[in-house]
């Protein structure tokens, strides 16, 4: 289960969103739905994540996130000897609903339904 305490900590404060941005960015991408969110790519890569905050809203058991998370995918090809398609990242982003349950801190993330 991820837990995002320090940014349940810091609600209400302006730290707030740095803290969260932090905390987001230090997860395993594997936690992050980034292949999910592809629109250029077919893979996605789990270096250069980054996040910024976009809102968010105090809900009655949870505190809810909408965020950006910026990555790189590639095409994957046959990866044959004699290919000639240059493997070539590609720039992606994708909107992601976080929410932070009040009471344990528990986090889910999920592609944003807007």
């Amino acid at each position: 289960m991820i837990l995002f305490k320090s940014s349940l900590d810091a609600w209400r404060s302006p730290q707030f969103s740095s803290v969260l941005k932090r905390e987001v960015e230090m997860l395993p991408p594997a936690q992050l739905p980034l292949q999910e969110g592809l629109r250029l790519g077919s893979v996605a890569l789990e270096d250069g994540v980054s996040a910024v905050i976009l809102g968010s809203e105090e809900l009655e058991s949870v505190i809810r996130v909408r965020a950006m998370i910026f990555y790189s995918s590639v095409i994957a090809g046959c990866s044959c000897a004699d290919d000639p398609t240059p493997v070539d990242t590609c720039h992606e982003q994708c909107t992601v609903q976080i929410d932070i349950d009040k009471q344990s801190a528990g986090v889910t993330i999920a592609l944003s339904p807007d």
